[in-house]
Formats: C-alpha cells, structure tokens, sequence
C-alpha cells in the first residue's frame, strides 16, 4: 500500500512538473531593424578670408559749426579689400573712394571721399555684423582737401560663393578743414555689393 502511494506521488509529480516546464528552444528574435534617428547636418557659415571688390551708392549728410556750411545728397563709389576668417570672427582692411557732388554753400561743393579702414565682426550665419573705423580724406572744389576720421558699422550677407550685399553707416569728423576754421561733420549711409575671389 505505501509502495502504491509512493509510485501515485511520484507519478503527479511528473505530470505536474511537465505541465509547468519551459522550453529549452531559444526566444523567437526581433526582426524589426533598429535604425538610428538622422542627425540633421550642423549649419555652415561662409568663408570669409580672401580679397573683395565691389561698389557702394547711398546718402550723404554733411554739417558744420558754421552757418551756411552744410548740405546732402547722393554718394557713391568703389569698395575693395581683403579679410581672414578667425572661425566666428573676422577681421580686414579695405579703401573706399566714393564720388559726391555735394552744395555745402554757394561756392563750395564735397566732390570726394577716400576712405582707409579697419573692420571687425561677427559672423552670424551667411551673414557678418561689423564695426569699422579708419582714416578719412574729404576733398572739395574750393576749400581743398583735408584729413579727418570715421567710425561706423555695418551688416554683411554672403548670397552666393562669390558675392555679398550688406548696407554701412558711418560718422565722419574733420576739424578746422584746410586751416578754414571750418569744422566739418558727415553722416553716410550707402549699400553695397561685392565680389569675392
């Protein structure tokens, strides 16, 4: 009777036991393919280093400490120079020669300016926020010619490879002009565009 209880236990205990027992067989695999998102491209900014040539065209406001000194109208002229790329800043050298006919009195007329500059900025995206400053030659037709400075800032776009357009404003001071006892001031405001080789 013990013998035939032993063999009943036994026996549950291996039907139970195949009842709950797992498969060696390995899990069945994914086989969705993990693709990683794509990284957008990071943003590129134009190259700045190398020489330029261009033109400008805008306005001229001109004033003094004498009554009767003053005037304004169109200014324009050539461009060129030469910057370097520092990563996110730049920094150059150029000359401007604009051409003016401008009526200071009934003599004297503003007929040229010749400008020698520095600028630096930085660059945001395509484009270069800048301040500039430098030495400045205003010439008239009866007063002659004198040396003063200027300072100002600008703003810089790269369209394409070669060739930007952008717009600078610039204040120029010249003291007691020519040894007139004039002193003369001049706001510029002119666009421009240049190439790039």
């Amino acid at each position: 009777m013990l013998n035939k209880t032993i063999y009943s236990v036994i026996a549950v205990a291996f039907t139970t036991g195949s009842a709950f027992a797992g498969t060696l067989a390995p899990p069945p695999e994914d086989t969705e393919v993990f693709e990683p998102a794509p990284v957008a491209a990071a943003p590129t900014t134009p190259n700045w280093t190398g020489p330029y040539l261009g033109g400008q065209i805008g306005f001229a406001d001109v004033g003094s400490n004498t009554a009767g000194v003053d005037g304004d109208g169109a200014i324009g002229g050539i461009v060129a120079g030469y910057d370097y790329d520092f990563g996110n800043w730049v920094a150059g050298a150029g000359i401007d020669y604009d051409f003016a006919n401008i009526d200071l009195n009934p003599t004297t007329d503003l007929e040229n300016v010749l400008r020698l500059k520095l600028r630096g900025g930085y660059k945001l995206g395509q484009g270069l926020l800048y301040a500039t400053a430098g030495y400045a030659n205003a010439d008239t037709n009866s007063l002659g010619d004198d040396n003063g400075y200027f300072a100002g800032a600008g703003y810089e776009r790269i369209l394409y490879e070669n060739f930007g357009i952008g717009a600078e404003i610039l204040y120029h001071e010249f003291d007691d002009f020519n040894s007139s006892g004039v002193d003369v001031d001049a706001t510029t405001f002119q666009l421009r565009g240049t190439f790039r080789f």
